[in-house]
């Protein structure tokens, strides 16, 4: 058989297991609502430690740093993993305080509800939404551009397997058949993404001649002091950090783990895990750019798949495809879980817990059919993250300065939260907007205070967000205006009423 067919046949092979082992696993217990969306206090520190590592590593990995590399250089790969660390770190403190303010709780819009009132709530949970359903999409585009780049197998047909086979075990097991089968997936991933960047050394013989091939073709690639690749690293720190705070399925992990000890053992290792693997996978873009792989024939968020098919043997292409597939499966449940589970939390509030199992099984299978059609239409799978991630900048202090300010009113943290996104949306760089002012007087004492520069446009959604949530209980605090009762949260924030 060819390459082509191996390759596909591992693809087939590969979501088929996944789903099996999900479905069994499943068909082992029977749930009730709250095992479904949370299954609270079930896991210790190891398989925390898991089943963070598998849900962050999504296909993504295999994209996006590759795609930063290739033009923003290794600054840029050193930003983008201590991004990645930066929200597992933060979790490990909003995580703890998050339990203890609603020990019974489900979901970060939960407690905004109960925090700010209706105005910062629908905000939230439309922010949420769409980070998880960007995320989703990004996932599902990318795994069908890499398995058509390998297998030649049509991006429809990718798109139909991988969520059916996502869907089949994510609908019928829930929150702990995603745990259950992070397990698996953690186990097999990292192997499988060493085993595939030796092939590559080994095909330029060995880590010196990899570098000296870059270095002969673009040596400011690998120039950590690079101005452009340092901006790009921190824009990442901050996008990352900010998004993952909005990561529904990471809460999910959070009210799953049995102590707040667990939390911290497991995510701190998590995060120690997974910066290496970003830069590990990131190594690929370099690679792409010196052989001249970066083209408009093979955009850049393909790259580390371009130069898999130029270099890797037969048996290498195998390897990768299945890891892609393990790893968009393990992104994709998480995903799927975490937005089924902040619809169930507010159809609760609506109808109580009447038919909530099987309503949230319905909106799990419904989510997949829109994300899989934006991930057919985009092709670059960072430029989505970054647009989901600016708004999650702007709203972050807003929202978690609630935990522990009882002076910030609900309109107080909407207005921070829409001024930090507005102010930030106007420095992003898009076709339309990039360039639209300058300002020599105030680019010239910094650089990239100018429309359509990345770092501003984050650094600003988080600055005036932050001074204006920070006006707001200045002034509470002046007038002496009523405090809010954060104790009172733990008896507002009930479980789920329980049902099959």
């Amino acid at each position: 058989m060819s390459t082509e067919t191996w390759a596909l046949a591992a693809a087939i092979i590969t979501m088929a297991a996944m789903s099996a082992v999900g479905i069994a696993y499943a068909r082992t217990r029977r749930q009730n609502i709250e095992d479904f969306v949370s299954a609270r206090g079930s896991i210790g520190g190891a398989t925390a430690m898991a089943t963070m590592t598998a849900s962050l590593l999504g296909a993504w990995i295999l994209f996006s740093p590759a795609e930063a590399a290739t033009w923003a250089g290794m600054a840029a790969l050193i930003g983008y993993g201590i991004g990645q660390a930066a929200p597992i770190v933060a979790f490990t403190i909003v995580g703890p305080r998050m339990r203890k303010l609603a020990p019974n709780g489900h979901s970060l819009s939960e407690f905004v509800w109960q925090r700010y009132g209706r105005a910062m709530y629908v905000l939230t949970l439309l922010i949420i939404l769409l980070y998880m359903f960007t995320f989703l999409a990004a996932e599902m585009g990318a795994i069908a551009r890499a398995v058509g780049a390998v297998a030649d197998a049509p991006l429809l047909l990718t798109l139909v397997l991988v969520g059916a086979a996502t869907l089949a075990y994510t609908v019928y097991g829930g929150l702990r058949a995603s745990i259950f089968t992070d397990n698996i997936q953690f186990a097999v991933i990292i192997p499988l993404l060493l085993a595939v960047l030796v092939a590559v050394f080994a095909h330029f013989g060995g880590w010196t001649k990899a570098f000296d091939t870059v270095r002969e073709e673009n040596a400011a690639l690998l120039d950590v002091t690079q101005l452009h690749g340092i901006e790009f690293g921190l824009t990442l720190v901050i996008a990352i950090l900010a998004a993952n705070l909005f990561h529904q399925g990471l809460w999910q992990r959070v009210y799953a783990a049995r102590t707040d000890d667990d939390i911290r053992r497991g995510f701190l290792t998590a995060g120690a895990i997974v910066v290496p693997l970003i830069v590990a996978a990131g190594l690929f873009g370099f690679w792409a750019v010196s052989g001249g792989l970066v083209n408009d024939d093979h955009p850049a968020s393909i790259a580390l798949f371009t130069l898999a098919l130029e270099v890797l043997p037969g048996w290498a292409l195998v390897i990768l495809l299945a890891l892609a597939l393990m790893l968009v499966m393990s992104s994709m449940d998480t995903l799927l879980n975490g937005m089924a589970s902040v619809f169930t939390t507010n159809l609760s509030r609506i109808r109580g817990g009447r038919g909530l199992l099987g309503s949230t099984r319905l909106i799990t299978a419904l989510l997949i059919i829109p994300a899989a059609v934006v991930g057919f239409a985009f092709d670059s799978v960072l430029y989505l993250f970054l647009i989901a991630d600016l708004v999650c900048a702007g709203a972050m202090v807003p929202v978690f300065a609630g935990m522990w300010s009882r002076r910030l009113s609900g309109t107080g943290a909407a207005v921070g939260a829409v001024a930090g996104i507005g102010v930030g949306a106007l420095f992003f760089p898009t076709r339309t907007l990039s360039g639209w002012w300058t300002w020599d007087g105030l680019t010239n004492v910094w650089h990239i205070l100018a429309s359509g520069n990345l770092l501003a446009s984050f650094l600003l959604a988080v600055a005036v967000s932050s001074g204006v949530t920070g006006l707001f209980i200045l002034a509470a605090r002046r007038r002496n205006a009523r405090e809010f009762n954060l104790e009172a949260l733990a008896d507002e924030i009930r479980p789920l009423e329980s049902g099959v």
